[in-house]
């Protein structure tokens, strides 16, 4: 049974709320949530501390924008950032088991999900095995996993990249991070290169960051993309050398019912003032837009419970597209009366003009349904 710690825990800059919530394995992941809209899950990606985001000229403006129209949640993957450091499983399942810690500390039922980056394939395997959980899936700079089966040449890649991870993670002189500061965002400004690599050093261990790497290896779910259900819109990046634009591709082609934006950028990480982080946000709010439907129907039926029965009688026989005089006949009642009915209704339930009693009556219904 995952266990949560008493909410909320801490209160963060951008009324950011942090939590911590404990895996089966009892590990202790820390967890955040801000901003307003239907709720969207993001799965830790590689490099990531929950309080240092939001100081951060490379990471802050993921969390401004996208918690302008959703209700985001993070949380630091085990080993990293704020949840405990001291762990050995980085298996798939572990993994999988930090997010359910997530996912019921937070009290979620039903949510779209988002895959970033190397841990993306986290995101795959969860959506693959509860379609019934996950209202959309989101994937960016996303691959299904990391194959065992290098060429010689990126066996040589791969040694080198160890290597330097050994040699300077944890040194003060950032020297040796800077080359993976520059892999993911190579048109970053100094200051953005700053802080990625004192990032780098502050959010895991070198010991984890092997660790880990050393898990993902032939870790892959590409026998998964065909079982996953829900919608899926797949960012990538058209030019980035962390992860190749045609893992999206083929990340597009196996699932079903998924869509691909390329992204005119060379960066992994989007900076906030290049257009593709325009077209990332203008997409993903587009494609969050039936989910935030939703999550107004559903506050919209909780609200219904608060009318009188006469209001309810009222606005259900509204619903059915009766106008106010059939409906004051319907009930023996006077027009100016119904009229005053609707409008203490309408008034309770915070809707106004056409649009506010067509979802009043969307909100009806699947109450009545429920």
């Amino acid at each position: 049974m995952v266990r949560s710690s008493p909410r909320p825990a801490s209160t963060l800059p951008g009324a950011q709320e942090i939590r911590f919530s404990r895996t089966r394995d009892n590990v202790r992941i820390a967890h955040a949530r801000h901003g307003s809209g239907p709720p969207l899950v993001v799965v830790a990606c590689w490099l990531s501390h929950l309080q240092h985001d939001w100081q951060s000229p490379v990471w802050r403006h993921f969390l401004e924008d996208l918690g302008s129209f959703t209700t985001l949640i993070r949380y630091d993957l085990r080993g990293h950032g704020l949840s405990d450091w001291a762990v050995e499983d980085f298996s798939l399942d572990a993994l999988l088991s930090d997010l359910d810690a997530v996912i019921e500390g937070e009290g979620l039922e039903r949510f779209a999900l988002m895959g970033m980056s190397g841990y993306s394939f986290v995101a795959l395997a969860y959506a693959a095995r509860h379609p019934e959980r996950v209202s959309r899936l989101v994937l960016y700079g996303a691959k299904a996993g990391l194959p065992n089966d290098e060429t010689p040449e990126e066996q040589d890649e791969e040694a080198a990249w160890l290597a330097m991870l050994r040699a300077g993670w944890a040194r003060p002189d950032p020297t040796f991070r800077r080359v993976f500061t520059q892999a993911f965002i190579p048109d970053a400004t100094e200051e953005q290169m700053r802080w990625f690599d004192e990032l780098q050093r502050m959010s895991t261990s070198v010991e984890n960051i092997l660790a880990a790497r050393n898990a993902r290896r032939g870790t892959v779910v590409t026998d998964l993309l065909g079982e996953i259900q829900a919608p899926t819109l797949v960012l990538h990046a058209m030019r980035d050398s962390m992860t190749e634009f045609e893992r999206g591709l083929e990340l597009a082609a196996r699932i079903p019912n998924a869509r691909l934006v390329p992204l005119d950028s060379r960066n992994h990480i989007l900076l906030s003032d290049e257009p593709a982080w325009r077209t990332f946000v203008d997409e993903l709010r587009k494609f969050m837009r039936e989910d935030a439907q939703t999550a107004g129907t559903d506050e919209l039926a909780t609200r219904i419970d608060g009318l009188t029965p006469r209001e309810l009688e009222i606005v259900r026989l509204a619903a059915k597209g009766l106008d106010n005089s059939e409906i004051a006949r319907s009930l023996y009642l006077s027009i100016r009366t119904v009229e005053r009915h609707l409008s203490n209704a309408y008034s309770s339930l915070g809707v106004a003009g056409k649009a506010g009693r067509t979802a009043a009556a969307a909100a009806l219904v699947r109450r009545d349904l429920s």
